[in-house]
């Protein structure tokens, strides 16, 4: 306890026996956010059909994304006014309540607000770990504690696909529907964490006089919301809509205002505009905004292929993506013992985004309904080492360029700004899948009736009276009449069950519907490569630290 001074030097007050205990509260809580991004993604499809919403599931996704990002850059600059150890405490209690809620609702509507307030809780967990790991480990051991936080991140995305398909693939387990389990395994999770913290996270307290930016984050949720909003329901209002119009104007009001108040507020800022005066910051937070809108674009459209498309259960989508993870696992794990080694860190943003938009280009051009699934299977290795080659090197490069009074507020700025750019990513992505899938469902089914076999099954008398071809042909007469929406496709978990030969239109339209997500997302990353280029040609030094450098040299 000799330890009272470490507010002004921690990374030598703590010995690596200390920062072991910790590491365990913070992969907890790390464990529990994860696994919740991606235990959801494989389960969505189920949980949205049960809940008569498939269309409507970017809200839950939204919901979650939206609180969650509004709320990081909160948490990053309250845990450098009152300490890390509450807030992360908060965090986990806020997602505990939460998860219990979104085990017990009945309706989309209702799961988009539990999500809700996981992500109040989840805009903490992840942001909060890395920042107390900046705080207490030297930059030349961060890249491998930082990588155990990867190897997290990537054990959950292995177990939570896998998961979840199994407890969305259950009927009841413990007389409770099985696709709520999604959201009650977190229950233990999070207890254990809040165990764990209260026991071994012991970080020095301190109290800074400060005002708290309350105005700004009320500005930036009054610009998020409304530009979020527009995103899941442009397709259904028309983009060009008085509602859509609405709703860029206040978005666009809400930005500008958050831009003023935060150049008023200075220090006192919720994200410190003084720190984007460091071109490293700036690209590195606009990349992170760039890259988080294709990941989360990748994770909800593979899956969905693999269950619509190609018939998959949860289950088995969820083993398949595990090919995803092991990619992120092995390349942020590689990136992580470089950074260490050399502090060099541009090639790997470069290689990274060159290898998601490889990824996203090919998934565009080979994804049908008859490509075997090794494909797709290989393809994600890649998607997922682009991830890998970014997500890490990038939150480095953002801690390393502020003060260590404000790290806090610059970790927690790269999760804002991936967390953004997911749900931006969630919203438009999907938006844009069903948006396309309806004009392309009816033009795949009106060529199909001009297809001798096709014409032959449908008029097999065994097959109408099939109880399971009804949601077939009711879709299929929309569909040739021009009246094909999305409202059809609210729940499609009869087209496993109905004719192949019927379905086969329909899987083509949605997997033609895909590829176009896809092709976008891979110009996107494009746009990243290029962003790259323009980042500082530097070896990334510790602020708390600076005197270790220039001896390496």
């Amino acid at each position: 306890m000799s330890q009272s001074a470490p507010s002004a030097a921690p990374p030598g007050a703590i010995t690596k026996r200390q920062i072991r205990g910790v590491m365990v509260g913070l992969m907890l809580g790390m464990f529990l956010a994860s696994l919740d991004q991606t235990i959801v993604s494989t389960a969505i499809y189920t949980v949205a059909n049960d809940l008569d919403g498939l269309s409507l599931q970017a809200w839950a996704t939204t919901a979650y994304l939206i609180t969650s990002t509004v709320s990081t850059p909160l948490y990053g600059k309250l845990s450098d006014i009152f300490g890390r150890r509450p807030l992360y405490i908060a965090a986990i209690a806020i997602f505990l309540g939460g998860s219990i809620f979104a085990g017990s609702v009945h309706s989309m509507s209702e799961l988009a607000v539990a999500r809700g307030i996981q992500g109040l809780g989840a805009g903490g967990l992840m942001a909060l770990a890395l920042a107390i790991i900046g705080d207490i480990v030297p930059l030349s051991d961060r890249a491998k504690y930082q990588g155990y936080f990867m190897s997290v991140f990537g054990v959950s995305s292995v177990l939570g696909p896998v998961v979840g398909g199994a407890f969305a693939g259950a009927d009841q387990i413990l007389w409770i529907t099985g696709w709520r389990w999604v959201f009650y395994v977190n229950v233990p999770v999070a207890i254990a964490a809040l165990v764990t913290v209260f026991l071994f996270l012991h970080l020095p307290a301190h109290h800074t006089r400060q005002r708290i930016d309350y105005f700004g984050a009320a500005a930036i949720t009054v610009g998020l919301v409304p530009l979020l909003l527009v995103a899941e329901q442009g397709r259904g209002w028309g983009w060009a809509s008085a509602n859509s119009i609405v709703c860029y104007a206040i978005g666009a009001v809400g930005l500008a205002a958050f831009v003023v108040i935060e150049k008023f507020a200075g220090d006192y800022a919720l994200i410190p505009l003084r720190l984007f005066k460091s071109a490293q910051f700036s690209l590195s937070a606009l990349l992170n905004f760039i890259i988080g809108i294709g990941m989360f674009g990748a994770i909800a459209m593979l899956p969905m292929y693999l269950q619509l498309v190609k018939g998959l259960t949860p289950t088995q989508a969820g083993l398949l993506m595990i090919t995803f993870t092991v990619g992120i696992m092995s390349a942020s794990i590689t990136a992580g013992r470089t950074i260490s080694a050399t502090g060099t860190f541009k090639i790997f943003p470069m290689i990274g985004t060159l290898l998601l938009a490889g990824a996203a280009t090919t998934m565009g051009f080979v994804l049908t309904v008859d490509t075997p699934l090794w494909v797709p299977a290989l393809v994600a290795v890649f998607f997922g080492m682009g991830l890998g080659c970014c997500m890490q090197p990038l939150v480095l490069a953002m801690q390393t360029s502020v003060p260590p009074k404000d790290m806090g507020v610059g970790t927690s700025t790269a999760a804002f700004f991936r967390s953004m750019g997911g749900a931006v990513g969630t919203a438009v992505f999907i938006s844009m899948l069903f948006s396309l899938a309806a004009d392309k469902i009816s033009s795949t089914m009106k060529d199909a009736v001009n297809q001798a076999d096709f014409i032959k099954t449908m008029r097999d008398p065994a097959v109408a009276a099939d109880p399971a071809n009804k949601p077939l042909f009711d879709l299929f007469k929309g569909g040739t009449s021009g009246g094909l929406g999305t409202d059809n496709l609210n729940d499609t978990s009869w087209l496993s069950k109905a004719n192949s030969v019927l379905t086969h239109p329909i899987k083509d339209g949605f997997s033609q519907s895909v590829d176009v997500v896809m092709l976008t997302a891979a110009g996107l990353m494009v746009v990243a490569f290029l962003i790259t280029l323009a980042l500082p040609n530097v070896k990334l030094r510790d602020p708390k630290a600076a005197l270790k450098e220039p001896a390496a040299a």
